[in-house]
């Protein structure tokens, strides 16, 4: 049997990768048991009919598994304590509780967790946990590698694999929650799980606590790991339903950021079809740098780009749109380009932050990070002209923590090997 190959979307890399044979949504697995993590609540009351159940119970069925799986967190069926014991036999011969595998898990000193992940198939992808004062934000991939070639950026260096399907992405939030200890503790609260990442009135106390390991709360997800979400769309927004459902894993769309190197043609469907705070990956103000640093702005110039950051559905002053710049000395960190910046976003009457990015190094790297003399001039500008350019502080460099860099450490490619891979990528773009 041959695996069906998927072509790349937006032609960044001409190379038809396999993916997994999705039948009706779902992986087949070689035990025959369908995993029901990342389907929807309509779809699994399909699979339990499909499996026996007459339409009422199997309606009945898949609520008190849904809530089970995506509230409460469990990964079995003997723990679905409101289903006959012996129906929970039933379902763990036809079903399983699917989460990625981990094949490492790190702690940096400052709190930053990352996790080496395993899909079924045996492909390794990344999450990252950082944990702030005020919030806990999980850094999620949406593919196995990407499409793209951001010269700054070390998951750019990777060949694309396959896109992540719902059930693998939604699963990176569900094993964080499990890691971070964040799913309610007891049976008779059955609130919380609609609260994970809202804020908690005075008499939520018990259930603020239930949620609160070591004082921190997963509150917010960036859909920002590895691989480009928009063109992994349909998996992306399906995941994400999932994430954002009351009944489901509860957590506002308003603390969900999606971020894009510029996929103009989709941008617009995301702010309809998702609805969640767009984060744009600008990284350079004129054409030839972006060029360079960001390859896809070949199809997709700035202007093209920031009209659409304009025209994008629910931006406003209190949703700004968050423009990513990682600072690279020498390259794009001039005073004229904090100027060019400003230029830009007020030509297009964009309500936007500006994040700054001290670059994080790693092996083979073609850039190095502004100096911080350099980072500070440059946000103070931007500041001064009313946009605000907080200064993103690094996070986690004593586990690699920028995206790609734990999945590639045993798999050290020459800086030569890494140019050839990049002009292969820049060739496909035309």
């Amino acid at each position: 049997m041959h695996t069906p190959l998927m072509p790349i979307p937006g032609h960044t890399d001409p190379v038809a990768v396999p993916r997994p044979g999705l039948v009706d949504g779902v992986t087949p697995r070689e035990d025959g048991r369908i995993d029901l993590i990342g389907l929807p609540k309509q779809r699994i009351v399909e699979l339990f009919a499909q499996a026996g159940l007459d339409a009422k119970a199997a309606k009945l069925r898949a609520k008190q598994v849904y809530h089970w799986l995506y509230h409460r967190g469990v990964t079995e069926f003997e723990a679905m304590t409101d289903i006959a014991k012996t129906m929970r036999p039933w379902l763990a011969e036809r079903f399983v509780i699917g989460r990625p595998e981990i094949v490492e898990a790190q702690v940096s000193t400052d709190g930053t967790r990352k996790w080496l992940l395993r899909t079924a198939d045996k492909h390794d992808f990344e999450m990252v946990f950082i944990p702030d004062a005020d919030r806990g934000t999980l850094c999620v991939s949406s593919q196995v590698g990407c499409t793209l070639n951001c010269r700054f950026c070390h998951t750019g260096t990777m060949r694309l694999v396959r896109n992540l399907t719902p059930g693998e992405i939604v699963g990176q939030v569900m094993l964080a929650r499990d890691s971070l200890g964040e799913w309610p503790k007891s049976a008779s609260d059955t609130r919380i799980g609609t609260m994970a990442g809202l804020d908690f009135d005075d008499d939520d106390t018990e259930a603020a606590s239930a949620y609160t390991p070591d004082g921190r709360l997963l509150t917010n997800i960036v859909m920002m790991g590895m691989g480009e979400p928009l063109y992994n769309f349909d998996n992306v927004r399906d995941a994400l339903k999932l994430v954002m459902d009351g009944e489901g894993l509860a957590l506002s769309k308003r603390r969900i950021t999606l971020s894009t190197s510029g996929v103009v043609p989709m941008m617009a469907r995301a702010g309809e079809e998702i609805g969640v705070n767009l984060a744009v990956s600008l990284h350079a103000v004129t054409k030839d740098v972006r060029d360079e640093i960001v390859p896809i702005n070949r199809k997709y110039g700035i202007e093209e780009l920031l009209q659409a950051c304009a025209d994008y559905p629910g931006a406003s002053n209190a949703r700004r749109i968050t423009f990513e710049y990682v600072m690279l000395k020498d390259k794009n960190d001039s005073d004229d380009d904090a100027r060019e910046l400003i230029r830009l976003i007020k030509q297009y009457k964009l309500p936007a932050k500006v994040n700054l990015i001290p670059f994080n190094p790693w092996d083979g790297a073609a850039y190095e990070c502004s100096s911080p003399e350099r980072i500070k001039r440059f946000a103070e500008i931007v500041f001064d002209a009313g946009i605000s350019a907080p200064v993103r502080t690094p996070r986690g460099r004593d586990i690699d923590a920028a995206c790609g860099q734990l999945k590639t450490a045993a798999e050290k490619k020459s800086r030569a090997e890494l140019d050839r891979l990049a002009e292969e990528k820049l060739a496909a773009l035309g």
